[in-house]
């Protein structure tokens, strides 16, 4: 087996339900550590609270027809911040 899972604190992989106004809404959402994480690093190099942050991107999918749900567009969107963070380092690296 590949062994990607060993090395990782198991607590990344919980599950943790947070509550966010959106758009005046009080609503839950319930995401793995991991991507809290993640949506934590996006809203500080953004300058926002993660509540703004994911207010944000909710109100940028409702402006693209909308989405099937808050938690995976949210899994989708920290998935693709991750990639786009790799491959500017990877860029970076390739300048010096």
């Amino acid at each position: 087996m590949c062994r990607l899972l060993t090395p990782h604190d198991h607590n990344r992989f919980l599950k943790v339900s947070r509550s966010v106004r959106i758009a005046g809404h009080s609503t839950s959402i319930r995401l793995e550590s991991a991507f809290w994480n993640t949506l934590d690093d996006m809203a500080t190099a953004e300058g926002l609270s993660r509540a703004q942050l994911i207010g944000q991107l909710h109100h940028e999918a409702m402006e693209h027809g909308g989405m099937p749900s808050l938690a995976s567009m949210l899994r989708t969107v920290c998935l693709l911040y991750q990639q786009e963070k790799r491959m500017t380092v990877a860029m970076a690296g390739r300048r010096t």
